[in-house]
């Protein structure tokens, strides 16, 4: 079996990638027919239309405290049901307050908008600490650059909801850093998982957003690096195309092969590198 030494994982930096890639949704929403606003989506009962109000609210939201500091005081009972909750709770709110806005609004407001969060993100120093911590990595607190990353991976799978609801052909480019930043919800995900010290997981991911990682059980702690041990316990090979939408809660076959121990691949087949 080839393999590539194992080597820290390095931050996946993200800022510059914002602004293309809201011109690629730009030109998307532009190019919906009438129609295909209201196509369903997988996302729940989301229409197009609201997979887009969405990711503007997001948007909205993100500069409105992030950059401007704003926070309006919530109520205790926000967060009753938790991070989840609180989060479903934000964006089933942030939809349902812009289903009145026509579609041509909402796109002058991604573009004004969207600009406007990637200069944003451009002027944060990548490794000082986040505003919000990455809670599905398991993280207390954050670097800059993996919660930018974080935000980058859902402006990208939720524009291939609505790519993959309308017919429109699917955004690879960008599928290299999505992967590379779902993983390291590996260790948070295994920390459950018991396994003598030197056992090893890899994934393999082939064909569309290429790479591999090895989770490592070293000290009675999983560590995940970049890179293919030799001989590993376990082995799982899939496609990008599926890798990411398995990761993003999306009920499919990921169609993965594996080698090995198969109890150890279980935790990553279930792995969720969303909140809600």
């Amino acid at each position: 079996m080839s393999t590539n030494p194992l080597t820290a994982l390095q931050p996946v930096l993200t800022s510059h990638l914002f602004l293309p890639i809201n011109e690629e949704l730009l030109a998307l929403l532009r190019g919906l027919g009438d129609d295909e606003w209201n196509a369903p989506t997988v996302a729940g009962d989301w229409t197009v239309k609201d997979v887009a109000a969405h990711l503007l609210a997001t948007t909205l939201g993100r500069l409105s405290v992030h950059r401007d500091g704003y926070a309006r005081p919530e109520p205790p009972e926000t967060f009753a049901d938790g991070l989840v909750g609180f989060v479903n709770t934000i964006n089933r709110d942030g939809v349902a307050c812009l289903r009145r806005l026509s579609p041509r609004i909402l796109i002058e407001l991604h573009e004004q908008y969207g600009r406007e969060m990637a200069d944003f993100f451009e002027t944060l120093d990548p490794f000082a600490p986040a505003l919000w911590s990455v809670s599905w990595a398991g993280d207390a607190e954050s670097p800059n650059w993996f919660d930018i990353a974080r935000e980058l991976t859902e402006r990208w799978h939720h524009q291939e909801q609505i790519r993959d609801a309308t017919g429109r052909p699917p955004l690879f480019a960008y599928l290299a850093p999505v992967l590379d930043t779902f993983v390291r919800a590996l260790p948070h995900t295994y920390r459950d998982v018991e396994a003598s010290d030197g056992t090893s997981v890899v994934l393999r991911v082939t064909s569309e957003g290429e790479g591999v990682w090895t989770l490592v059980r070293e000290r009675a702690r999983w560590v995940l690096y970049a890179g293919e041990a030799s001989s590993p316990t376990t082995l799982v090979t899939m496609r990008g195309d599926n890798a990411w939408r398995l990761f993003t809660k999306q009920k499919i076959d990921p169609q993965a092969q594996i080698e090995g121990d198969e109890r150890l691949a279980r935790a990553m087949l279930g792995m969720v590198s969303i909140i809600g």
